[in-house]
């Protein structure tokens, strides 16, 4: 394979010019849709560059303050918002997740950026797409992965859109002027047409590629998604299988990497690490997102992984049990904690499911010690702690947090147990933890560092075998579906199941779980599940079947929450008195009313639950 392509900043820099175009206003505003001329793209190193640009909206997914990817996890059985100092979050869904609120905001949600920034990613492919035969190319093979490409990206962002938000506007076509007319397409239809366009992919991409260019194994990935989504599970077993016994991909099951030599890691640190994810022998990686220091233009924020997702262990409201202040995020502290895990604020917080519950096998290395970490590997590195008048405080220091309990927890805790929401659970430091390493390091955004440039995978190979054991496990065949899955954990070490009776869709989610965080996008998964719950009629492990009919009203997506999401289930406030709530159409996002103002010629119907619904109309069954 091809190293990281050197040209790819310069592409990328003609592509933003195309992202920024549609950045600052929603897709249906006709100003926005007429601000980008494609007249340039009349040579195949434009077109690649606009591909590069659509990777640039897929990057921003991942990274920054409060990235898009947080909001998928809170819509989940795995996390919840966590930032309990302010009252605006998304943690009463129920009123927090309207048509008319703030859903693009850090403050608030991420539910917004998905419907625009798709929108803007969709338009850019069409682009592509339409003018796909202005260039000349040096043959028909570059032609033709390029529209392959295209057809990825565009399949990409359909495929998430319909597991969010339901049925929206089919855009083919670029557009050469202002359209305020577009009407809802049956999610089906739309999934029907991107696996018609994804075959076609599959035929002329290759894995030939520079690293964050769409592979071969990325596009079968991907219809092994639309494949089980459409309910074609033979199609997706094979799809999910050309990339598993392809020659190109396997599972990294010896140490690799920068990292090969500590003796005190194993092969899941080296997956993970930065420096890692986007070298050749690294076999694992279908498809990637690449981040680097001279990307700062583009990423200025880098990941800030740890920023969002490590607790808040630094602020003074964590106590000893005796009431002094705990820890301290000083860089230059005697014990540099923030130097060692990160400086979080605790917006993602995983829930007991997550960080507790699924981790009940002592051998697997993505729970190990050094790997994951818990609030008790910490140590009290207050120097403070040294000259305090209580003999038992002034012994804590260096040693390990003591575990709250009802005996200790107001005294640990400012606002008692409502603090261990923001400040206290286990995370996997193997996957977030992005040491500071550029530029901006000593810079005082940086310090305590919060999480910097880095690759991440958007589809890796572990994935593609858990893909395939839900096709099994539709189809029936148990045993292939516990081969798969038994894959992924044999190279964690972890205990293989042997019982393939026991084998159902709450093993599958576990293990995706426990594999892919920060990786999949945990809600539109969960809604594909449901949707072929409804679809087939299968019963799920609870004992309940759905139907597409009462879809919103009662589906798997919401029993699975609510019987894995402690917070949700039981409602817990937080220090603002706001409750976690989530509802059964929750499945399905709301249509921003933005979108449906601005299109006054038609109609984009919205969701049931949501403020509108009682206005829809027949989407369109058929492309028109």
């Amino acid at each position: 394979m091809k190293t990281i392509n050197k040209k790819l900043l310069i592409l990328c820099t003609a592509a933003l010019l195309i992202a920024d175009s549609g950045c600052k206003k929603s897709f249906l505003d006709s100003d926005q849709l007429s601000s980008y001329s494609p007249a340039n793209l009349d040579n195949p190193t434009a077109m690649k560059a606009a591909l590069n640009g659509i990777a640039l909206v897929l990057r921003k997914e991942y990274f920054g303050d409060s990235a898009p990817m947080l909001t998928e996890s809170i819509f989940s059985d795995v996390a919840v918002e966590g930032t309990t100092d302010k009252s605006t979050p998304a943690q009463d869904l129920v009123t927090r997740i309207t048509p008319d609120a703030n859903l693009n905001s850090d403050d608030f949600n991420k539910v917004g950026w998905y419907w625009d920034n798709s929108f803007i990613a969709i338009r850019q492919a069409n682009s592509v797409i339409s003018n796909i035969d202005k260039p000349k190319y040096s043959s028909d093979a570059e032609k033709n992965a390029i529209l392959g490409s295209a057809y990825f990206f565009r399949a990409y962002y359909y495929y998430r859109l319909v597991h969010q938000f339901g049925d929206v506007p089919l855009q083919l076509k670029d557009l050469d002027a202002p359209r305020t007319d577009f009407y809802s397409t049956k999610r089906e239809v739309i999934l029907a047409k991107m696996k018609t366009d994804l075959e076609f992919a599959q035929t002329w991409v290759t894995d030939n590629v520079n690293k964050g260019e769409v592979t071969k194994g990325a596009v079968s990935h991907l219809l092994t998604k639309v494949d089980l989504a459409l309910g074609k599970f033979d199609e997706a077993i094979t799809a999910a299988t050309s990339v598993i016994n392809g020659s190109k991909y396997g599972l990294m099951t010896a140490r690799f990497g920068s990292t090969a030599s500590d003796a005190t890691k194993n092969v899941v640190w080296d997956l993970h690490r930065m420096d890692n994810k986007a070298i050749s022998s690294n076999r694992e990686a279908l498809f990637l997102v690449i981040d680097r220091e001279a990307f700062q233009g583009f990423t200025p924020n880098g990941s800030q992984l740890m920023r969002n997702t490590v607790p808040a262990w630094h602020f003074a409201n964590l106590k000893t049990p005796y009431g002094g202040t705990a820890i301290t995020d000083a860089v230059t502290a005697e014990i540099p904690l923030t130097r060692m895990y990160g400086r979080g604020i605790g917006r993602y917080r995983g829930t007991p499911y997550s960080t507790q519950y699924i981790w009940t096998d002592h051998t697997d290395y993505r729970h190990a010690k050094g790997m994951w970490m818990d609030m008790t590997d910490l140590v009290y590195n207050n120097p403070a702690l040294k000259t305090s008048k209580i003999e038992a405080e002034r012994n804590l220091y260096g040693k390990p947090l003591v575990q709250y309990d009802a005996s200790n927890i107001k005294q640990m805790f400012t606002n008692g147990s409502l603090d261990t929401i923001r400040h206290w659970f286990g995370w996997p430091h193997y996957k977030v933890f992005i040491n500071s390493t550029n530029a901006l390091a000593n810079d005082p955004y940086w310090t305590p560092p919060r999480g910097t440039n880095t690759d991440w995978y958007v589809f890796r190979l572990a994935e593609t075998y858990l893909l395939r054991a839900e096709a099994y496990y539709w189809k029936g065949n148990l045993e292939l579906a516990m081969s798969d899955i038994n894959a992924v954990r044999s190279r964690a070490n972890a205990q293989l199941y042997t019982d393939a009776s026991k084998i159902n869709i709450g093993t599958i989610l576990d293990e995706r779980a426990r594999e892919l965080y920060w990786e999949e996008p945990r809600k539109t998964e969960l809604t594909r599940i449901a949707y072929i719950f409804a679809l087939t009629g299968k019963s799920a492990y609870n004992g309940k079947s759905y139907t597409m009919a009462a879809f919103s009203d009662n589906n798997f997506f919401y029993d699975r929450i609510i019987e894995k999401n402690d917070f949700y289930k039981n409602q817990v406030p937080t220090l603002q008195g706001v409750k976690y709530r989530i509802a059964p159409y929750h499945v399905l996002w709301p249509i921003p009313a933005s979108a449906q103002r601005f299109n006054t010629g038609g109609h984009i119907n919205q969701n049931k639950g949501y403020s509108g619904y009682e206005s829809n109309v027949p989407a369109l069954d058929k492309i028109e």
